[in-house]
């Protein structure tokens, strides 16, 4: 086992990053490679639930208004998991930036993307401010 995750293992259950110890030291590069692995993990098994679900609900039912509704309810499901599918992509991404030293940094300034934003969405590959400024250009961009 790799010292990262034997960081990971042993600290993340009480651990929680501070803004009083180095950005991205190794038991926070530990935290939240353990908090994007449980996520993946958990859109996997949900996942597999679906794929369970969608083989047992394959009877054909006799009325219109329940076929029609079983019909939009697959259809929601099955949007749910592609959405689902791209944020696994984005979540591999987020764990090959943990183990290229770039994970927590903005990909346009290069500044600490900040602990808050991280906890909340660890996904994240810009900062607020940088964010910000990438959705008003797109608003820009849409309007014209």
């Amino acid at each position: 086992m790799n010292a990262l995750a034997s960081v990971a293992v042993h600290n993340t259950v009480a651990y929680r990053p501070s803004e009083d110890e180095p950005f991205m030291n190794e038991r926070q590069l530990a935290y939240f490679k353990h908090k994007l692995l449980a996520w993946k993990d958990e859109i996997l098994r949900e996942s597999r639930g679906t794929v369970v679900n969608l083989k047992a609900e394959t009877e054909n039912h006799p009325d219109l208004l329940d076929r029609a509704s079983s019909a939009s309810d697959r259809a929601l499901e099955l949007r749910t998991r592609d959405r689902q599918r791209k944020l696994i992509s984005k979540i591999d991404d987020a764990l090959r930036r943990i183990e290229d030293g770039s994970y927590g940094y903005c990909e346009d300034t290069g500044e600490p993307i900040g602990l808050g934003r991280l906890e909340a969405r660890p996904t994240a590959t810009l900062s607020v401010e940088a964010q910000e400024r990438h959705e008003r250009r797109e608003r820009v961009h849409r309007d014209e």
